[in-house]
């Protein structure tokens, strides 16, 4: 790759890079396009040589937040393959514990605060909702990596039950976090953090 197609690509990803974080902190609406270039230390003028449109431009960063995302998901995953060589009671306690620290980080007030490296499933939820097909597909695929990280976590003996389960537990994560940011009372924030953290290890242990 030449030069000038390296600095080009190294441009372009950081554009992405900050219209994702910023994104997640102000909405896909909270800023333009000329003000983005210029905190990427970019002219205006140069935004079309990098996308095809602003749509293109938030389906990149779309796929750029929800990836943040999937990776702390296939670390997971990851480290639960090595239960299966561990004795059913060692392996239950490790999936109980790997639970205990999703919940309690995903409900965490430093979750909820930090916006801008925050997750996208919750963030950018309402944007995805009015966005493009390809914004949609991939949340679609992170919401799918959840479920699929939170069943393998789950006890109970049947899959029909453990996803109903996880989509249950997503569902309150997600939203419990979505409130816990709107509301205008720290104490009843903090309240609604904890109480469905508690009330989910409670149902799923």
């Amino acid at each position: 790759m030449g030069h000038s197609q390296k600095e080009k690509a190294e441009n372009h990803e950081r554009v992405v890079r900050l219209a994702a974080a910023l994104f997640r902190e102000t909405g896909v609406d909270g800023i333009g396009v000329a003000d983005l270039m210029k905190q990427a230390g970019l002219t205006h003028g140069g935004f079309y040589r990098h996308f095809g449109s602003r749509e293109d431009l938030v389906a990149e960063a779309v796929e750029a937040a929800l990836a943040d995302g999937s990776q702390a998901a296939r670390a997971m995953l990851e480290s639960l393959e090595s239960t299966g060589k561990e004795d059913p009671k060692t392996a239950v306690k490790r999936r109980q514990a790997l639970l205990g620290l999703l919940v309690d980080g995903y409900l965490s007030a430093a979750h909820r605060d930090n916006l801008a490296s925050s997750c996208a499933v919750t963030t950018m939820a309402g944007d995805v909702a009015r966005g493009s097909a390809r914004a949609r597909e991939a949340y679609t695929r992170q919401v799918g990596m959840y479920l699929e990280l939170l069943v393998r976590l789950i006890e109970a003996e049947r899959h029909k039950a453990r996803r109903a389960k996880a989509i249950a537990a997503l569902s309150t994560l997600v939203g419990a976090v979505s409130l816990a940011r709107a509301v205008s009372d720290p104490a009843l924030s903090g309240e609604i953090l904890k109480s469905a953290a508690d009330e989910l290890k409670a149902q799923l242990a």
